[in-house]
């Protein structure tokens, strides 16, 4: 297995390069078709998230593999190589298959445990399929990984050790107050109609928010959602309403909601400081005071740009904003703002260091342990299975000679008699190889068993082209007929 994978996430990298390293899903096609132009890869996958960007390629060369698309992650995130560096990871062969099982997971996310990042995990499968650069190891590797992702999550209590981002975050946000009480009766702005996005309208929902209004740059995104917020037998709470509204609207709608979520795909901000500013001022609930009854910015040095310290001691907040978008939906400024409370990724990420991990993180632990070596045990026995049916081949080749030439030999053989003599060969060829054949599948499972296959191509003189033709017609067949799995 030539498994690589390249990347930068949460543990790796600040948040400020994450955000210029985040990639739009047309910056990602173009990413995979660039990676599988290079000489050594020959299958690609891209794992783009809020809090990660990895490269998955299979390849034929280590170091340049990794030359090659740390490259490539550099031209296309816009982050010079020299910069990105020092920033990026490399896995490979089972330690890369460990590391995806580990994120499928939810071990290797902010919030140890949630369960986004399965969907996540399904949209870079799917886009690889539908650009043809996934071939059967990554079809096979992301599929398991998917199944792997399910199975800690049904058989262990992995959930009780994070919750999803969207929860945590807007748990951050009600400064320790249970999130039914503190969300009752308020009003909502969510900014997207994504997963994301659409998970956090339907946790407000679930919440007691009295209101939630949706806003996004297609409308009939956000009106399909508004109507499945409110579709009857849903979980939101008696008298709850939900809306549509164009991104036009986003600044009158700010003037009325307690609570925004945002979570837009958007390369650049999508709310500022002086957005933010006028919806506070504009309010009803605005205190009288200087610069026209707007509250003057915060400036206590203690509390810098990029951290939401002393939130938790201030009762004056009118406006509470999450933003789960990478790079950041809301203008980090927002954090000096009277009257405003901002909860990002970056304080999401601090927060979420400091949090308990559960005893179930061990078992989850175990699992991956457990998979990725069957996942290597079942890749290496396939590894061997083209040289194998090339071996079978050849010898029904040499079979079909030998009967050929008996007929030339003896041309009085009834045909009764031609396929006893026939079937006998076959007998005889098959019984021959059985032993061998079964015992170097099992030794290629093993660790170190790769070289099964070079030992049997030399013994018995192989075609390597009739490997190679087997290894293709079977790569083909298995990506053509890769069924999708479920998040």
């Amino acid at each position: 297995m030539s498994l690589l994978v390249v990347g930068l996430s949460h543990r790796s990298a600040p948040v400020s390069v994450l955000e210029r390293a985040a990639l739009a899903r047309e910056a990602q096609a173009k990413l995979l078709q660039d990676t599988l132009a290079a000489e050594p890869a020959t299958e690609a996958a891209v794992l783009a998230t809020c809090n990660r960007i990895e490269l998955y390629a299979d390849v034929d060369k280590f170091h340049a593999g990794v030359a090659e698309l740390s490259t490539l992650l550099a031209q296309h995130t816009g982050v010079g190589l020299d910069e990105l560096t020092p920033y990026l990871y490399v896995h490979y062969e089972d330690r890369a298959v460990h590391h995806l099982f580990s994120v499928a997971c939810g071990l290797d996310s902010m919030v140890v445990g949630e369960g986004q990042i399965l969907g996540q995990i399904k949209d870079a499968l799917a886009l690889g399929q539908e650009l043809h650069t996934a071939g059967r190891l990554l079809n096979d590797l992301f599929q398991q990984a998917l199944r792997v992702g399910k199975r800690a999550h049904s058989e262990t209590g992995i959930d009780r050790a994070g919750q999803s981002l969207v929860t945590f975050g807007l748990e951050r946000l009600a400064e320790g107050a249970p999130l039914g009480d503190w969300a009752g009766g308020k009003r909502a702005l969510v900014i997207g109609a994504g997963s994301m996005s659409s998970l956090a309208a339907a946790t407000l929902a679930r919440a007691g928010v009295a209101h939630v209004a949706v806003a996004n740059r297609t409308l009939a995104r956000a009106e399909r959602l508004a109507e499945i917020l409110q579709e009857p037998g849903g979980r939101s709470a008696a008298g709850f309403t939900a809306s549509a509204v164009e991104m036009a609207a986003v600044p009158q709608e700010l003037a009325l909601a307690d609570v925004v979520v945002s979570c837009t795909g958007a390369m650049g901000v999508v709310l500022t400081a002086e957005a933010i500013r006028a919806a506070l001022a504009s309010r009803p609930d605005a205190p009288a005071g200087p610069a026209g009854g707007v509250d003057q910015d915060r400036t206590d040095s203690s509390c810098p740009l990029d951290s939401a310290c002393g939130d938790a001691a201030r009762t004056d907040v009118r406006l509470a904003l999450l933003d789960l978008a990478m790079p950041r939906d809301i203008d980090a400024a927002v954090h000096r703002l009277d009257g405003a409370r901002l909860v990002d990724i970056e304080s999401l990420a601090e927060a979420s260091a400091d949090a308990p991990m559960a005893a179930d993180v061990d078992q989850v632990r175990t699992i991956v342990a457990d998979e990725v070596a069957a996942f290597g045990a079942a890749q290496r026995a396939a590894h061997i299975t083209p040289t194998v049916v090339a071996l079978r081949t050849m010898a029904a080749d040499v079979v079909a000679s030998e009967i050929a030439r008996l007929d030339g030999r003896l041309p009085d053989l009834d045909d009764k008699q031609r396929a006893e003599i026939t079937q006998t060969v076959r007998r005889v060829v098959d019984k021959l190889l059985h032993a061998p054949t079964v015992r170097v599948k099992e030794l290629a499972s093993t660790p170190g068993g790769a070289g099964y296959a070079d030992a049997l191509r030399e013994l018995f003189d192989l075609d390597p082209q009739a490997v190679a033709a087997v290894s293709r017609a079977d790569s083909q067949a298995g990506t053509h007929n890769t069924a999708r799995e479920p998040a």
